[in-house]
């Protein structure tokens, strides 16, 4: 897998709502419950009871979402001691859940530094030409409904599942679509690594169309190990969802700028 670092398409506005959007998911994920400690492995039991807790309270589940049907008991976030040793206790859970609503929440949460510094940046990278082209209002609407749509297209695939999805990839999966759609010659720096990594400028409908294929292939069971913990399905909801409601602006779009050639470091290959 590629990694960009870098796109060659200036920006004529400053990209508010990218930045709001950036700084709201790092605030979320330093006061999520045992999160900020997550980086050295430091997490008690009673963190991970009162994350649990967290989780089933403002994750999206496809079975709630699907079923409407909340569970009977839930973690309460306390530490039990029972027959088989210490353990989260569960009870009646303490709140009043919205389904729905709680596919937005779930945008805003990460299960790991990794998780949310992969998604930040891919964020980061393509947010702020998609905000720049539909303007601030309409990016942040286009942004929720690509969530919703990749929360709701995964479960309608895992109906029965009552794993709590988290994470802002399906929202940002719609960016990369409206992104290949709107800026496919935009060219966009990246890391291959090939024994080191190396530094390539490729054309956005390379990158971006290689990472949706891979997402496909993956959320079909295909080539990966944890495609039960990863919701590859929700990235190509998103991403679809970002593509068709990109495609009527296309006609208005303004080409990015075109630099010669593909670039290797610095040398660059002319002709390309």
């Amino acid at each position: 897998m590629v990694i960009p670092v870098h796109d060659v398409n200036p920006v004529r506005r400053t990209p508010w709502v990218t930045y709001a959007l950036l700084t709201a998911n790092i605030v979320v994920f330093l006061r999520t419950p045992g999160m900020a400690g997550s980086l050295t492995g430091d997490s008690s039991l009673a963190q991970l009871c009162h994350l649990q807790a967290f989780l089933d309270h403002y994750a999206a589940v496809p079975r709630e979402l699907i079923h409407h049907q909340l569970p009977r008991l839930v973690p309460t976030g306390d530490v039990g001691v029972g027959s088989q040793g210490a353990g989260c206790v569960v009870g009646p859970p303490p709140y009043d859940k919205s389904p729905e609503l709680s596919v937005l929440t779930a945008m805003f949460l990460h299960g790991s530094w990794l998780h949310l510094l992969g998604n930040m940046l891919f964020l980061w990278i393509f947010g702020n030409n998609i905000e720049d082209r539909m303007g601030h209002l309409r990016f942040l609407l286009f942004y929720v409904v690509c969530g919703y749509a990749a929360g709701y297209g995964f479960a309608l695939l895992n109906a029965d599942s009552g794993a709590p999805l988290i994470g802002a990839s399906g929202a940002i999966a719609g960016v990369l679509g409206a992104y290949l759609v709107l800026y496919p010659r935009a060219r966009v720096w990246v890391l291959v690594p090939f024994l080191i990594f190396l530094p390539l400028r490729l054309p956005a409908w390379i990158v971006l169309g290689f990472w949706f294929v891979l997402q496909a292939v993956y959320s079909s069971g295909e080539g990966v190990s944890d495609a039960g913990t990863v919701a590859y399905a929700a990235h190509v909801a998103g991403f679809v969802a970002g593509m068709l409601i990109a495609w009527p602006l296309r006609p208005g779009t303004p080409p990015p700028p075109e630099p010669r050639g593909i670039l290797f470091g610095r040398r660059a290959r002319p002709g390309w």
